[in-house]
């Protein structure tokens, strides 16, 4: 059976897939479709909805780097507790929210946001410790 880390974990992967679709289809709407299939030897600065989408994306894969070690420490370790597993689901929650923060341009919300996920994510890794 699946801890809850583990299944936020999941659910945070498919959040940055559905971040990659939006990504890609919001770029190629920019970009076009022939410079899109092509090699891209030529690089195109996004901007707009595209690039923040790019942005937010990238932030994702970064923020997900340390949320999987984070849950690899607790599971591993076994060391589930309730408070890493509403560290976990507060993470995910962050995550999601902060894709439309970022697309729609929530200042400040959006840095705050992030460093409710952050802030997550580093307390699953004390909790793991202690």
């Amino acid at each position: 059976m699946m801890t809850p880390e583990l299944t936020a974990l999941a659910l945070a992967i498919l959040l940055q897939g559905l971040q990659f679709a939006v990504f890609s289809v919001t770029a190629q709407r920019q970009v076009g479709r022939r410079y899109a299939a092509s090699p891209r030897d030529e690089p195109r600065q996004l901007t707009g909805l595209a690039g923040r989408a790019q942005r937010a994306m990238n932030n994702h894969f970064e923020g997900l780097v340390m949320f999987s070690a984070a849950v690899l420490v607790v599971v591993a370790g076994g060391q589930s507790s309730d408070v890493t597993q509403a560290a976990a689901w507060t993470y995910l929650g962050a995550r999601v929210l902060y894709v439309p923060a970022y697309l729609f341009g929530w200042t400040p919300w959006r840095s705050a946001i992030w460093f409710v996920g952050f802030l997550a994510t580093m307390l699953m890794l004390i909790a793991a410790l202690l």
